[in-house]
């Protein structure tokens, strides 16, 4: 089977054979349709997140939907023909403090929290950036029948994030949410919000942005926290950006009992509130919200099959994954690539 792999840290990401795949117990083996390419895999593939390549070879991606083609033993939640998408945290010990305490145990991307053997796509086992992609049955979800893989791909990580910081937020009727940086994850949590009936305002840099972030909801348009405070502030500002230090910069736009919910990550920029920070006499809070179960990415899945959510793509061939890779490293993907296998 092909897949894509990455020789050395930050080298040319190359599409080669490798062994095919089989299901163990408790797995599935799907077929891969689209395969969304986030910005985590190119930081894993740069090393940003370690001083060594996890696998050999090493397969990054967490975004890989297409159909069940063979499934393990004790397997009674999925069969052949199902069509599917994955997640990052596949599976966790069970035995730590951070799985003891934590229910359920497998809760996204807050599972990297497991101080045992996880089972995390792309990380501790190879990914879905390939023809064939093994996963635990417990971490695929079912994808709605008139949702395509190629939209389908892109919900399973930034779409599920997007979602779950909206809820981690919790607007309440009447609130403003405020999103900050509208790229792979902010375009959809522009849509979201505006999606649930909250008035939604968009904060980016990017003068050209402006008339298509209107067109996917904002109701306002501003570049930093000052402008944000200008025109009424935010109730929830969702910081979708992949520096931390925007939401800092935003701060200025969050109203009194607001909620500012961290969304992103960022391995080595600071989140320094400086000595001025009022948050303890406006009563606000910080949040860090990932992937926040299961639930919260069938219902983000639903909403883009009903049309009322629309990830922006753009599609590449398996044998242009470095073009894409390339692509996204330099900042030119405008919202999310999607590979197909």
């Amino acid at each position: 089977m092909r897949a894509a792999t990455v020789p050395g840290f930050a080298g040319r990401w190359e599409l080669i054979e490798v062994p095919m795949v089989s299901a163990g117990p408790g797995q599935v083996v799907i077929r891969v349709r689209a395969s969304g390419l986030c910005h985590n895999d190119v930081l894993c593939g740069d090393g940003a997140f370690g001083g060594r390549l996890p696998m050999n070879p090493p397969i990054f991606g967490h975004e890989a939907a297409g159909e069940v083609v063979e499934v393990g033993a004790g397997v009674t939640t999925r069969k052949v023909g199902d069509r599917v998408g994955t997640t990052w945290v596949q599976a966790l010990c069970g035995r730590c403090d951070y799985c003891r305490r934590t229910n359920p145990p497998l809760t996204g991307m807050a599972g990297t929290g497991c101080r045992g053997p996880a089972a995390l796509s792309g990380l501790t086992v190879q990914g879905g950036h390939a023809e064939y992609f093994v996963a635990t049955a417990a971490s695929t979800v079912l994808l709605p029948d008139e949702l395509s893989f190629d939209l389908a791909a892109p919900v399973l990580c930034a779409g599920y994030t997007a979602w779950s910081a909206l809820r981690a937020g919790r607007p309440q009727p009447g609130e403003r949410v405020a999103v900050v940086g509208i790229g792979g994850l902010g375009h959809l949590a522009v849509q979201f919000a505006s999606a649930c009936g909250y008035q939604t305002i968009a904060v980016t840099r990017t003068p050209d942005k402006h008339e298509l972030i209107s067109s996917l909801g904002a109701d306002q348009v501003v570049a930093d926290g000052k402008q944000l405070a200008e025109v009424g502030g935010a109730d929830v500002i969702l910081v979708t950006a992949t520096a931390a230090q925007a939401g800092v910069e935003a701060l200025p736009g969050l109203r009194d009992e607001g909620r500012l919910v961290m969304a992103s990550i960022d391995p080595s920029g600071p989140f320094n509130l400086g000595t001025n920070s009022q948050l303890w006499a406006r009563r606000q809070q910080i949040i860090g919200a990932s992937h926040d179960g299961l639930p919260y990415l069938a219902e983000a899945l639903d909403l883009v099959a009903t049309g009322r959510v629309t990830p922006m793509i753009e599609q590449f061939p398996a044998d242009r994954v470095n073009e894409a890779v390339g692509l996204l490293r330099d900042g030119r993907i405008r919202f999310r690539a999607v590979i197909n296998y």
